[in-house]
């Protein structure tokens, strides 16, 4: 079983996949292979050269990923199986020659740097920040060029040969990420599931919203998310990005669900999966 995610190896991706395969049992099945964006781990799973995909989809600091939300949302047929929340710790890395009182640059892909803002400010006040694909990409950058800083992850530094200038950089200490296992296999109902989906309606006008929620509140569905998302068609049209409580055969959730579906011009169910 080959398994895609947001590489190379050294992300906190990788470390997910990795926990992924352990709490199935199938360490020693599977090949992880490391794609440089999300997107592009996503399509090789749609495309059918991997049999499942690791990404990240939400942070408790910077809050969504959109990358993940609009592949799932108009370029994929995959489906969430599983989800699962990790502590995020990140660590200034630099190379064994550097000189921090000549860093010219601070990188690493930019939700890391969004999570340590105040950190960098203070310490790198004047120091340009620049973006990489991934944690891992920019600690490989900084293990070789001593002007450089990477914000990543222990292991990265462990895999490149890189050391920590500083550890637990991160503003929030209870900083945490939700990564989704994605694949073809739905999930069965647990009794403590999460279900995501998103929501198109026919066009912009007062009450659209309203509209959705009454149905989830006249079941008493306890939503856990929602965000709106452009549709990248016309500017000002969106669709709804919805996590709620439950499984998508639950009884009250079918109901729902059948009554969008009369509602809206589309309504697209991106998986049932028991809630981490």
């Amino acid at each position: 079983m080959k398994v895609a995610f947001l590489g190379p190896e050294g992300t906190f991706t990788e470390e997910a996949a990795l926990a992924f395969l352990k709490a199935l049992g199938k360490s020693d099945e599977a090949e992880l292979v490391g794609y440089s964006t999300v997107t592009d781990a996503i399509e090789a799973t749609t495309k059918g050269e991997a049999d499942k995909a690791v990404v990240p989809i939400e942070n408790s600091v910077e809050g969504s990923v959109n990358a993940t939300l609009d592949a799932l949302a108009f370029e994929s047929d995959l489906v969430i199986e599983r989800e699962m929340v990790m502590p995020i710790r990140h660590a200034l890395i630099v190379s064994p020659k550097a000189d921090l009182s000549k860093i010219r640059a601070i990188v690493s892909h930019p939700q890391a740097t969004a999570q340590c803002r105040r950190y960098l400010a203070e310490h790198f006040p004047n120091v340009p920040i620049e973006a990489a694909n991934s944690t891992a990409e920019a600690v490989a950058r900084a293990a070789e060029d001593p002007t450089l800083a990477a914000v990543g992850t222990k292991l990265a530094a462990e895999l490149y040969g890189a050391i920590f200038a500083e550890v637990n950089i991160e503003d929030y200490q209870d900083n945490k990420t939700r990564f989704v296992l994605l694949g073809r296999e739905p999930a069965a109902p647990t009794g403590k599931d999460k279900t995501s989906l998103v929501c198109f309606i026919h066009k912009d006008q007062p009450g659209s919203l309203l509209s959705i929620l009454q149905e989830f509140a006249f079941r008493y569905i306890n939503l856990t998310k929602i965000q709106s998302r452009p549709t990248k068609k016309v500017l000002g049209e969106y669709y709804f990005f919805i996590d709620l409580e439950g499984h998508k055969d639950d009884d009250n959730v079918v109901a729902a669900l059948k009554c969008l579906a009369c509602k809206l011009r589309a309504v697209r169910v991106l998986g049932s999966y028991p809630m981490s």
